[in-house]
């Protein structure tokens, strides 16, 4: 395992029933050597899931130039996923840590512990010019764990109070705990919130999604934030082959997203990086094993459907999307000048849409 050089500096050793758990290792490169203990928590709420809980040397990540993204920072205060989408493209990370990418993505979770004051300390540094910076682009910073270790709203805080613009991508419906505090910072920086939704088949939602909310929940946190003057966006993500991709399932999903409000669409085909797509051929041969030679022959060329797949689904979506009086993608509404702690942020520090931000992942 690559967490090593451990030092248990910080936090009750024991679990809640009192007996004592193990140290958590952390990787220095990742973590620093301030790590805390590691907690597994055997309750109806949490079962078989293991927090380890780290003390992070930073939280603001550049991405990687050669990264098709348009955006250059992101914040994830979580690795692993109790959502436990078998697609999830980031099961390859958990890899880094010596952490298995199938089960153990969906049941070992890392906590950033100090996040909100790791990114509180980077945003009030001179070197840190504003940059938009984008969170549930790698794992949900609104999965379940949030709900026992709340750092988003430390993390939101932070933001506002420095009027730093950002986005978030999210299947969870915690998102609406934070209400208020995204109203707040969208009155002095821009806020850009997306919600993934595929599909609204809940067969298919069972199976492939099994720890996130039904896709009608998700699209219920569309329709409040609308109410409350937060334009959301709704990633149509992923759209899967074969599984989701009919042209009646394309419609109803379409359907539903306009009717929540949602301020665009954005589809997007499955892919299929290292990781995630081991794990996800397993799971298709276990429940479509006819479809198994299908994929082979439509991935082969590496992790991306093939481009006229990706065009015809792309066109679909967008004739929906104008049936039923909604674009592609949009823009917020123009916010005032946004302004730093210290003074007015810089103009060039130009916003991307939520939408457009995402489309890319």
């Amino acid at each position: 395992m690559r967490w090593d050089h451990l030092a248990d500096t910080a936090g009750d050793p024991t679990n809640h029933t009192g007996a004592l758990a193990p140290a958590a290792p952390a990787d220095l490169a990742l973590f620093g050597r301030d790590a805390v203990t590691t907690r597994t928590f055997d309750t109806p709420e949490f079962q078989g899931i293991t927090f380890h809980e780290v003390r992070a040397r930073s939280i603001v990540n550049r991405v990687p130039g050669a990264s098709r993204m348009p955006f250059e920072w992101t914040v994830n205060p979580y690795r692993g996923c109790t959502h436990a989408c078998v697609y999830c493209f980031a099961r390859k990370t958990h890899s880094y840590l010596d952490l298995d990418t199938g089960i153990g993505f969906d049941s070992q979770i890392v906590v950033k512990v100090n996040a909100p004051e790791l990114l509180r300390a980077h945003l009030a540094s001179p070197r840190w010019q504003g940059a938009h910076i984008a969170m549930g682009t790698n794992v949900d910073c609104y999965q379940r764990a949030e709900g026992r270790y709340r750092l988003m709203p430390g993390i939101l805080e932070a933001l506002r109070d420095r009027a730093n613009p950002f986005s978030i991508l999210t299947k969870g419906t915690l998102i609406l705990r934070d209400l208020e505090l995204l109203r707040q910072a969208a009155e002095v920086t821009e806020v850009g919130v997306s919600v993934s939704v595929g599909f609204t088949d809940r067969e298919l939602w069972r199976t492939v999604e099994p720890g996130t909310p039904a896709p009608e929940r998700r699209l219920d946190v569309v329709r409040t934030l609308a109410a409350h003057g937060i334009g959301c966006g709704v990633l149509m993500a992923p759209v899967i082959p074969f599984l989701g991709d009919r042209p009646e399932q394309l419609r109803a999903t379409v359907r539903a997203v306009a009717e929540a409000g949602a301020t665009s669409v954005t589809p997007l085909v499955l892919h299929l990086r290292p990781g995630a797509r081991e794990w996800f051929l397993t799971w298709l041969g276990r429940h479509h094993p006819e479809l198994v030679a299908r994929y082979e022959r439509m991935y082969a060329g590496g992790a991306y459907a093939p481009t006229w797949y990706q065009r015809r689904i792309t066109r679909q979506v967008h004739e929906l999307a104008a049936e039923f009086g909604m674009g592609p993608g949009g823009r917020a509404t123009p916010r005032p000048e946004r302004r730093r702690a210290d003074g007015p942020v810089p103009d060039h520090h130009a916003r991307v849409p939520a939408a457009e931000q995402l489309s890319l992942l």
